[in-house]
This record gives C-alpha cells, sequence and structure tokens, in this order.
C-alpha cells in the first residue's frame, strides 16, 4: 500500500465523522480509529519490525499522539499464491446461477479453473500452475481486482 494513500486515508478519518475505518488489500490489512482527542490513530501488522515517524514534528504544529502502526501478513513457505494476469472482474463461477469452479479444502492438479477474469467483455479462465489444496480465497465473487494481486493461496505439501 502506498504512503501517499495511507497518509489521505488518515486525513479523510480525521476531516469526517467516522471513528473506525478498515480497509484490506490482499493480506494487508489496516484500522484507522480516532480516539477521545480528535486525533487518528491507526494500526499495521507486520512480522518485519519497522518503525519510522509518520509526521515530523515542527513548531508551528501542535503535537497530537504518536499513532501506532499494526500489519497483518499471512506468510507460510509451503503455500502458493495465484495471482491476477490482468486487470479485470473476479468471478467464482463461469455464471452467476453455477457452482463455484473451486471451494476452500478442494484438492486441485495443474491445469483445474480455478476462476474468470473478465476484461473488455472477454472471460479469461485462470488456471492452477501448480498441484496442492486450495486454503484460502482471497477476493469476493464480482469485484475487481489488479494485475499481479493474489486471488488464492495453495498448499502445494
Amino acid at each position: 500500500m502506498d504512503i501517499n494513500l495511507l497518509k489521505k486515508l488518515i486525513k479523510m478519518v480525521e476531516q469526517s465523522e467516522i471513528t473506525d475505518f478498515s480497509v484490506q488489500e490482499g493480506d494487508l490489512k489496516v484500522k484507522i480509529s480516532k480516539n477521545t482527542h480528535n486525533a487518528a490513530n491507526f494500526s499495521f501488522q507486520t512480522p518485519i519490525e519497522y518503525s519510522r515517524p509518520m509526521v515530523q514534528s515542527n513548531a508551528a504544529i501542535p503535537i497530537v499522539e504518536s499513532p501506532s502502526v499494526e500489519i497483518k501478513r499471512e506468510t507460510k513457505s509451503d503455500l502458493h499464491e495465484v495471482k491476477s494476469p490482468i486487470v479485470g472482474t473476479f468471478y467464482r463461477a463461469p455464471a452467476p446461477d453455477a457452482d463455484p469452479y473451486v471451494e476452500v479444502g478442494d484438492s486441485i492438479a495443474t491445469g483445474t479453473v480455478l476462476c474468470i477474469v473478465e476484461a473488455m467483455k472477454l472471460l479469461n479462465e485462470i488456471e492452477s500452475d501448480v498441484n496442492g489444496k486450495i486454503v484460502k480465497i482471497l477476493v469476493e465473487n464480482a469485484t475487481p481486482v489488479e494485475y499481479g494481486q493474489p486471488l488464492f493461496l495453495i498448499d502445494t505439501k
């Protein structure tokens, strides 16, 4: 997630009436919440420790509270990510009334169709490039996806 986007989100929360805001992009989850002093707290959780002041102090600007950052990431060496090869709309099934191609827990082989990504009215079948078991579906049905965005986690054990 871009630091400028993060700054814009914090500013949006500070200037609005909302007290809690969260967004998830792949396995990155960001939660921004206001405390009772109208300062925004935000957090990331990550296994990598990273500490850098987000706002530099200036004598003309009063310092409120330093934000805490938490980034949650799921990492496992035996999990394979299937990523979107194109920008488009993610569909789990070939038609709205059809069963999904795969479910969590399904065993799959190389070449198994996992989903469709529609781009410019073309339906592109996304196939597995590994054998394994579906551990997690990372995208909701009928939602936009970006190039390189993880769609599935597959256990390759």
